[in-house]
């Protein structure tokens, strides 16, 4: 894989953090912003998914539509009996 080299700015207080999380985790700087950009895309595209597996559910049928589900319930019930 190619690397690639970029600059960032970022506050002192965050630098310094950086540099002290990096020596405890015996890890370069460098690497220690690639784990961290790994881990955000990681966690964004989690949250994109359960997005949108909530979507899929936000059409479940409304307390109004109960009465319709059940008498197609039974209706089912009725057309499938003895088949099984």
């Amino acid at each position: 894989m190619q690397k690639m080299k970029t600059a960032i700015s970022i506050d002192e207080t965050l630098f310094e953090q950086v540099n002290k999380l990096a020596d405890e985790l015996n890890v370069s700087r460098s690497r220690l912003f690639v784990m961290a950009v790994e881990a955000f895309i990681k966690r964004h595209e989690n949250q994109a998914l359960l997005n949108q597996i909530n979507r899929a559910y936000d059409d479940l049928p409304t307390t109004e539509e109960a009465p319709t589900r059940q008498k197609m319930r039974r209706r089912h019930r009725d057309l499938v009996e003895g088949e099984w």
